[in-house]
């Protein structure tokens, strides 16, 4: 949770830097990347380290923003385009904030003919989001997915690594409250400490 919270954080940091009107843009900008330096405290800073150095940058951030990608080709020696296309050509990166619950929907043949496509529009209707997109409190992400593997379960999602079978749209609305409470008694319990 401490790494959600620290991303949330930073990812609110970046907007204000980006839109800051203070004059003290590049200052603002060093402090945005000083988590990326610390990563590369890590690495040698060769080509061979790119995608790890990406990896854990999204880790931090939460995605990859443009300011981050330009900072690692800069520390690599690779131009702009050499590095969005790695991230371009990898699904694991991503270019937009996501959300703390990343919600899989299957759309896999034995998930399709069992009302996947209905699954699918209850969660829509009731994040307000369409496929791809996050909510903008960041708590979901939507994406549907070819399969997921579980084709006796079907309709089948994912909500990060738990899985949820035997669907009927009517279960959505319990499902996506539970994490909506999970996120409250952790934020609360955070609180009282």
């Amino acid at each position: 949770m401490e790494i959600i919270l620290e991303r949330r954080l930073i990812i609110s940091i970046g907007e204000v830097i980006m839109n800051c009107q203070c004059g003290n843009a590049e200052g603002n900008l060093q402090r945005y990347l000083q988590p990326l330096k610390d990563i590369f405290e890590n690495f040698e800073k060769e080509e061979k380290d790119l995608i790890p150095i990406l990896q854990r940058a999204q880790e931090v951030y939460g995605y990859l923003p443009k300011e981050v990608l330009i900072e690692v080709g800069k520390q690599l020696g690779l131009s702009f385009v050499e590095v969005y296309g790695v991230v371009t050509f990898y699904s694991q990166f991503h270019l937009k904030p996501r959300g703390e619950n990343v919600i899989k929907v299957c759309m896999g043949t034995a998930c399709h003919v069992r009302g996947g496509d209905r699954i699918l529009e209850k969660i829509k209707s009731q994040l307000k989001i369409k496929d791809g997109e996050t909510t903008e409190d960041l708590m979901f992400t939507l994406e549907t997915v070819a399969c997921i593997g579980a084709c006796g379960l079907a309709p089948v999602i994912m909500i990060n690594d738990d899985t949820h079978g035997r669907l009927g749209p009517e279960d959505i609305p319990s499902i996506l409250e539970g994490y909506k409470k999970e996120k409250a008694s952790i934020g609360s319990f955070e609180q009282v400490n």
